[in-house]
């Protein structure tokens, strides 16, 4: 295998052979395949597209590049995946609350992408959480809870834990066929029996439209049924951030809020709902989506999900009564400021990828694979389309370490918020439901 040659036949546009592609992803194992050829290669797809086919193949590659689980449990193995946004904290609340209706859910989470958030940066904001843990450990902590939320180890999928850093600092986010791969690889190792896709779609998302995200939401779906994993796709909308909050600390402490019943935000739960609903449906433990909602619902009102995801964390090192006061444990930022707008009126349009780069210039984000995240920074009390900002109404309230980091910010995020004129037309959460 000449790492080059593939490169270049990729980049002149021609289909590559499915051995040529099982080659080039063993390389990024082995270190045959340099991070220079790697990010090359990335980029000639970006541009150049893959196949259906050449995408399964991708795929089963960084698929079989590891360990793929197998499971023997007395209830159904699904999972969810989210494309990214700003403010979405629905992977900390969908898996304990499909745990709590009988499902199980081993969630293998990815680091911050861009501009958006990872989920495995939120649960290491939890102290003595062990967000990476041993395979026999993530096992074991999924058959006794039902749910266990961890990040990509080296087991699985280990070709795509390398390429997925070199893609966040190379602009080569966007790609269909890399995406479709990096996020089913990972799923399909896990040995899932059927998954929930969020594909956001707007200005936040890494497909701005809804053209870009009707074409990823079709060809994780018919990639992830052809390899025998059943799944549907949902297109939400992220043309503003999907909660008032962003920032790793303050996601975890918002998502045990709504799992507690504290606080619950009307966007954000009808993604939640609609998602677990999908889910339980593919593992066959309701029969309609109707059915569904009313049984998440009541796992919410009982205090069920709340309880499995407190045993989550403490199964996986954290504090024994974490959910009773997520601020006992973790870190805060020390410097709050409240930003106002330059004017007084509705807030008619947001940046939602400039709120989101807001929080990666805060230090909770990187600009490079080897970047440390700043687990306690972020942004709260996000103002929300059609809200009337001005007067004692802020934008936002920055957390940030320093004085001069939380001003820097603040005019990142008044840049980012279009006040007065005529309001934007909001649209549903949720947008499109697309299968195979």
């Amino acid at each position: 295998m000449i790492p080059q040659e593939i490169i270049r036949a990729k980049r002149d546009g021609k289909v590559l052979a499915a051995d040529d592609i099982t080659a080039f992803v063993g390389g990024l194992v082995n270190g045959a395949v340099t991070e220079g050829q790697a990010a090359a290669f990335a980029m000639a797809v970006y541009f150049k597209g893959m196949t259906t086919d050449e995408a399964v193949a991708l795929t089963v590659a960084m698929r079989d590049s590891g360990a793929v689980l197998h499971w023997d449990l007395p209830g159904p193995v699904l999972d969810k995946h989210s494309t990214g946004g700003v403010g979405d904290t629905v992977s900390l609340m969908l898996a304990p609350m499909v745990a709590a209706c009988g499902g199980y859910v081993p969630m293998i989470s990815g680091r911050g992408l861009g501009h958006t958030g990872g989920t495995y940066d939120k649960m290491e904001s939890i102290p003595g959480y062990v967000a990476a843990p041993t395979m026999a450990k993530f096992r074991s902590v999924t058959a006794k809870v039902g749910c266990a939320i961890i990040g990509q180890t080296a087991d699985l999928a280990p070709a795509d834990k390398r390429l997925y850093g070199i893609r966040d600092v190379t602009a080569t986010v966007e790609s269909v066929p890399l995406i479709t791969a990096s996020i089913l690889s990972k799923k399909l190792a896990a040995g899932l029996q059927g998954l929930a896709m969020d594909v956001k779609t707007g200005n936040g998302a890494f497909m701005p439209t809804l053209a870009r995200s009707r074409e990823l939401a079709t060809s994780i779906a018919g990639v992830a049924t052809g390899a025998g994993l059943p799944t549907v796709a949902l297109i939400t909308d992220m043309d503003r951030p999907l909660t008032s909050t962003a920032g790793n600390a303050l996601e975890v402490a918002h998502a045990v809020d709504y799992l507690t019943g504290a606080r619950r935000e009307p966007r954000i739960h009808e993604v939640t709902l609609a998602l677990c609903a999908e889910m339980l449906v593919l593992g066959k433990l309701t029969r309609t989506t109707k059915q569904a909602r009313t049984m998440l619902q009541a796992a919410l009102d009982s205090g069920a999900a709340a309880e499995k995801f407190q045993q989550m964390v403490s199964a996986l090192g954290g504090p024994k009564k974490f959910i009773d006061d997520p601020w006992k444990h973790m870190e805060r930022a020390a410097v709050r400021l409240s930003v106002f707008a330059d004017t007084t009126g509705p807030v008619t349009r947001i940046d939602t990828r400039a709120v989101g780069m807001v929080v990666v210039a805060l230090g909770g984000g990187r600009t490079r694979p080897q970047d440390p995240v700043d687990h306690a920074v972020g942004i709260t009390d996000l103002a929300e389309v059609g809200d009337v900002v001005g007067g004692d109404r802020p934008l936002a309230v920055v957390h940030a370490r320093t004085d001069i980091q939380a001003v820097q910010a603040a005019a990142l995020l008044r840049a980012a918020y279009k006040v007065g004129g005529k309001p934007t037309v909001t649209t549903p959460a949720v947008l499109d439901r697309i299968t195979a």
